[in-house]
């Protein structure tokens, strides 16, 4: 598949494939298909749901392969890597707060990792979430 099917891909109804993995910068940066499957599952069940409650939602940073990993100083056993993790922050920046306290609460939630106007949301389509959260855990 070429990268132009890749970002166009749409995982649900509101994100595409593209916008978790920065081909633009890593064109390397292929995902398998259990890496989509996973994303899709992050999507219906998390950002969808939180995009609801705030808004559009942008995308930091998705999947990671293990090169783009290591060039972005991510840690090694993350789930970036398995396509079960975003950095994410609201278009509104006003919708932050209310951002964090959904996900906080939401059932769906295995990670949430806050810094300063972005967080890292992480879900696990095969085990129980941990509900792990971390408010001001980046500085």
């Amino acid at each position: 598949m070429e990268n132009t099917q890749l970002n166009d891909t749409r995982l649900s109804p509101h994100f595409r494939l593209g916008e978790f993995l920065n081909l633009g910068k890593y064109s390397d940066n292929i995902p398998t298909m259990q890496h989509v499957a996973n994303l899709t599952y992050g999507c219906l069940m998390l950002l969808e749901p939180a995009r609801q409650v705030v808004g559009p939602i942008l995308i930091n940073s998705g999947f990671r392969s293990s090169r783009v990993n290591a060039l972005v100083g991510g840690v090694r056993n993350t789930q970036h890597l398995l396509g079960q993790a975003a950095d994410i922050r609201p278009r509104d920046p006003k919708q932050f707060s209310k951002l964090v306290d959904f996900l906080k609460n939401w059932e769906h939630t295995d990670q949430l990792l806050t810094g300063n106007g972005w967080l890292h949301i992480s879900w696990n389509p095969f085990a129980a979430p941990r509900h792990f959260v971390r408010v001001g855990y980046y500085k």
